[in-house]
């Protein structure tokens, strides 16, 4: 079977390991990926992750942050433009999520960013997706 949109499968993945509490979490590598990783790193929704170069494929180990009472840092994670329906936005239009406690991650000219730096930038792009 063929995986049509890897990103979604991305975001999955995490929301599955963080549903089961799980301290990290496999998924394989793409540049695309590394990017989000990067950007969920600086914003502290995970703790940090490593590329492993074991087997044929590499692989994004995320691990997952929590609070010291069990509340994992990652409340929410959506898929917003899909193969099927890219959503592109202007810097005026790029969505604010829950007001600013979350972060949409956009595709730019520039590279992937949240969406605040896009509009430091004056960067419009694809919205890939929201985390909260």
């Amino acid at each position: 079977m063929t995986m049509t949109d890897p990103i979604a499968d991305f975001l999955t993945r995490i929301r599955n390991a963080v549903v089961a509490s799980k301290d990290r979490c496999d998924v394989p590598s793409s540049q695309v990926k590394l990017e989000l990783a990067k950007i969920f790193q600086e914003e502290g929704f995970i703790r940090s992750f490593k590329v492993l170069e074991e087997g044929p494929q590499r692989t994004i180990r995320l691990y997952l942050r929590y609070a010291s009472d069990g509340e994992p840092a990652i409340r929410g994670l959506e898929r917003i433009s899909r193969p099927g329906r890219r959503v592109y936005r202007g810097v005026a239009e790029l969505p604010k999520v829950l007001g600013g406690i979350g972060v949409a991650v956009v595709s730019t000219p520039k590279g992937l960013m949240t969406d605040a730096r896009a509009r430091e930038q004056h960067l419009g792009g694809e919205v890939m997706c929201r985390v909260w």
